[in-house]
């Protein structure tokens, strides 16, 4: 039997579960909300209990690397746990260390996160298509080859990104198209290497205009988003739609705060809340 890709898994669990993902960010203030010391002891209390309340709820976690690196070696051993845990209760975890590099660097970084059996092992990551699309080429092949998936940030919500993501090509294939538009096309394209499409996939903030990077989304409906900016940052999700036109049907609906910051007594009806107001609103 022929293992499932990662487009097949997260079809079902959108079907399972619906698109909502929790993302687990151990910011500090967090922690003190949740009455957790802000050191390895309070990460790891904080992230098992928050992948216990999304098990049966939603189907896809988002845990933020950053906020694990920060205590060194003991976060990476609380995030190998998250993993394992995670990966027994049939959770998508998607790794988001948003990695970027070139050559034998970038190999080194996609094995650690998309090798199976690596301590680190994840479902997909995201990474950075901002030294060129083809330096991820080999981390491509190793997500498609292992199974597993890839986001590439395209268009993001932070002020400073616009200026480069919406500057136009001058030349070669992507003529004409914006930098993130490019992103969408050459993700596009290494999708469908796979049947059923949906493997790669892109970095869209919700909060964004698209059309200002030039994106027409239902010009890309077989390719997976991953997008925040959902609940906290301030997008609606009733206007999900409006937003991202065909690519709804395979959008990732990362929250973190909004269902978060209620703290660990009401994290399981929180996340109740948000996944049936999510998919009520993409139904």
């Amino acid at each position: 039997m022929i293992d499932p890709g990662f487009g097949e898994r997260l079809g079902a669990a959108f079907s399972e579960y619906g698109h909502l993902c929790v993302g687990i960010d151990p910011h500090p203030f967090l922690l003190k909300e949740w009455g957790f010391n802000d050191d390895s002891a309070g990460l790891r209390e904080f992230s098992l209990r928050v992948v216990d309340a999304c098990v049966d709820r939603v189907g896809i976690i988002k845990p933020q690397v950053a906020f694990y690196e920060r205590h060194g070696s003991r976060g990476y051993e609380v995030l190998e746990l998250l993993f394992e845990r995670a990966r027994n209760s049939g959770l998508i975890v998607i790794a988001d260390a948003k990695r970027g590099d070139i050559g034998s660097t970038m190999e080194a970084y996609a094995s650690t996160w998309l090798t199976p059996g690596s301590a680190l092992e994840a479902d997909a990551l995201t990474v950075s298509p901002y030294l060129g699309t083809g330096s991820l080429t080999q981390t491509v092949n190793l997500a498609l080859k292992g199974n597993k998936g890839l986001f590439m940030l395209a268009a993001t919500s932070n002020p400073e990104a616009a200026a480069l993501q919406q500057s136009r090509i001058a030349d070669g294939p992507h003529k004409g198209e914006t930098v993130a538009q490019s992103i969408l096309s050459d993700a596009e394209q290494w999708s469908l290497k796979r049947e059923p499409a949906g493997s790669i996939g892109v970095v869209l903030g919700a909060t964004l205009e698209l059309e200002e990077f030039g994106i027409n989304p239902d010009d890309y409906p077989s390719v997976p988003v991953l997008a925040p900016g959902f609940g906290f940052q301030g997008a609606r999700i009733e206007d999900a739609r409006a937003v991202f036109g065909s690519m709804t049907r395979n959008l990732i609906v990362a929250e973190t705060r909004s269902v978060l910051a209620v703290g660990r007594g009401g994290v399981v009806e929180s996340i109740t809340r948000r996944a049936n107001e999510v998919a009520d609103a993409l139904s």
